[in-house]
């Protein structure tokens, strides 16, 4: 199996998307097609030791990170900033 080779614009969304909590792993990997641990190798080699080891230690274990541990209360979380798309076109607030 060969290294995928990102762009610097898909790494920084994959360090947005492992930092934030209710982004699952496989949506990652849905959007990416990584692994957990291919994940977790790019947050060691793209971030500093001391952001690496925080981020781990607050996924480690967290419900919201995997799916499969997941209960349907989360559901999907939209902002209340996040703009509607209807129709196609993005309507205006």
């Amino acid at each position: 199996m060969h290294k995928k080779v990102f762009t610097e614009v898909e790494i920084d969304r994959i360090i947005e998307m492992a930092w934030e909590d209710r982004t699952t792993f496989d949506a990652i990997t849905f959007q990416f097609g990584i692994s957990e641990q291919q994940t977790i190798e790019i947050m060691r080699r793209e971030m500093k030791l001391s952001s690496f080891k925080l981020w781990r230690k607050r996924v480690q274990g967290r419900v919201s990170k995997h799916a499969k541990l997941r209960v349907n209360t989360f559901g999907r979380f939209k902002s209340r900033l996040q703009r509607q798309i209807t129709q196609n076109k993005i309507s205006k607030r």
